[in-house]
């Protein structure tokens, strides 16, 4: 049963949880439209597009991602507040154990993890599909494919290689295609180039060469064009590599399941990005019980000794979050280990300081 005093602590973790974002956000877009108005002023997008469009997608994307931080900072800012006002000492002094106020902060914790959770996963991905259209057309620049000598699985047994591609004239040069049967190549297709027929919605291969196998016979075939049956289109190829942040959870899966099949090595930075995506919002629960373990102590010098030690501490959390993922990727360790490591790192920090916190 809950009881006033978790019902307090509750209501102030939430409230001050959520003022916090508010506050910080209105910065973060200020920030925003002061980096990017050049591009919307050159590119021509409306107010009503910049706002519909851009930024209401853009504020629960970057609250999402840096609730850890609104997480620690609210916990340190109103339980510091608590403890120089002596509630602590109340409590503890009427009987209840610290063990026992953590509770409602745990609780509240669980609130805010499973929300962002499911935000993260589910709800954010679709609307971040609106924000990355907004931002191809007002804010980067016309899309490159840089990818040189790739090779591929399209489908089950069906490879292609081409040399190079263009997505501004939906064309890949030097293109081959090999179907495999049972191990063995049945067909090859080689051409100069292969171009999208919009008209058709179709690939087209010119100057090509189509060599099919029985065994140890062969049977050549060569023509200008051919029209084929590719079951992909340009827009496979004109995605940019923040796409996945447009995923959800099970679109994910499912796009790291065709990354496997087709043996395009930007899997593992999908596994990466798919782990990182997971363990953020269960460490909540660390950084909160980091946060009341240092803030539940009256300190000289007030809530400000807290607060810092707490932005110190978050920010500290988030670099080695990016940088772990970076160096599993780099050095070949498990992607998922390494995605893990900043909230094994801090389990054991948040332990150590839960030990030494006044009971």
């Amino acid at each position: 049963m809950l009881k006033k005093i978790d019902l307090y602590i509750i209501r102030k973790f939430l409230f001050t949880f959520f003022l916090s974002i508010v506050l910080i956000m209105i910065i973060t877009v200020v920030f925003d439209i002061t980096e990017k108005l050049e591009d919307f002023v050159e590119k021509q997008a409306t107010v009503k597009s910049i706002i519909f469009d851009y930024y209401i997608y853009f504020i629960p994307y970057f609250a999402n991602m840096f609730s850890p931080l609104f997480v620690f900072i609210s916990v340190v800012f109103f339980t510091s507040r608590m403890a120089y006002n002596n509630e602590f000492i109340a409590m503890l002094s009427a009987g209840i154990s610290f063990k026992r106020l953590m509770w409602p902060y745990f609780l509240a914790a669980f609130i805010l993890t499973s929300l962002s959770f499911y935000l993260g996963n589910f709800v954010i991905p679709k609307a971040n599909l609106h924000r990355l259209e907004f931002e191809d057309r007002y804010v980067h620049n016309s899309f490159v494919y840089k990818d040189h000598n790739v090779y591929k699985q399209i489908r089950p047994g069906i490879y292609m290689y081409f040399e190079a591609y263009s997505a501004s004239t939906n064309t890949a040069y030097k293109f081959s295609m090999e179907r495999f049967r049972n191990d063995s190549l049945v067909y090859k297709l080689t051409s100069s180039f292969m171009r999208w027929d919009s008209t058709l919605n179709k690939w087209s291969v010119y100057n090509y060469l189509e060599r099919h196998f029985y065994g140890i016979k062969e049977k050549l075939q060569t023509g200008q064009r051919k029209d084929t049956s590719l079951v992909f289109t340009p827009d496979d190829f004109h995605k940019r590599e923040n796409i996945v942040e447009a995923m959800t959870l099970p679109e994910i899966n499912n796009y790291i399941q065709n990354l496997i099949m087709q043996g395009d090595p930007k899997v593992e930075k999908v596994k990466a990005f798919k782990h990182q995506r997971m363990a953020m919002p269960f460490s909540t629960f660390i950084l909160t019980l980091i946060g009341v373990s240092l803030s539940s102590r009256k300190v000289r010098g007030g809530s400000g000794l807290h607060v810092g030690i707490g932005i110190a501490l978050s920010f500290t959390y988030i670099f080695l979050m990016q940088i772990a993922s970076n160096i599993a990727l780099g050095t070949g360790m498990n992607v998922i280990l390494g995605v893990w490591i900043p909230n094994i790192i801090f389990s054991f920090i948040a332990i150590y300081l839960y030990r030494k916190a006044p009971k």
